[in-house]
């Protein structure tokens, strides 16, 4: 019978009481976790944004270095991958690689000329909640 006491004592497992106790402290380490990571994901994004707007400022610069001017509404930021009609031979070189998108996949929007006049350029994330606005006099 000692022999049989044993080998039952060892298949016991867990009651439901342990089982509720480990799933109760799961969800709450999850509860105070998971908000923090997705916390950091937005503000990952809002950084590369913030980059993404620095590099566009640079190249709309270089642009205008070049060019005596900055780029139309309607040329938008394709004017620094592709070189609009009429500026081929002051055009010197691709300002970007590509025309950005934002870390939410959703195009910059380019405003030209800006809120401080014809000699400024406002270029806007639209998902940022702050709209993070550039021109020239920055």
């Amino acid at each position: 019978m000692n022999r049989m006491s044993r080998f039952s004592a060892a298949l016991r497992g867990f009651t439901l009481i342990e089982l509720l106790v480990v799933i109760l402290i799961l969800g709450i380490l999850a509860a105070l976790i998971v908000p923090r990571v997705i916390s950091r994901t937005g503000d990952a994004k809002i950084a590369a944004a913030k980059s993404d707007l620095s590099s566009i400022k640079s190249a709309l610069q270089s642009f205008r270095i070049d060019c005596d001017r900055y780029p139309t509404e309607d040329e938008g930021l394709a004017a620094l991958v592709t070189a609009p009609s009429g500026l081929e031979n002051k055009w010197k070189a691709p300002y970007l690689s590509a025309v950005p998108v934002d870390p939410w996949q959703i195009p910059y929007v380019y405003h030209y000329p800006g809120a401080a006049g014809a000699d400024s350029f406002m270029v806007d994330c639209p998902q940022t909640s702050d709209h993070i606005d550039l021109s020239d006099g920055d």
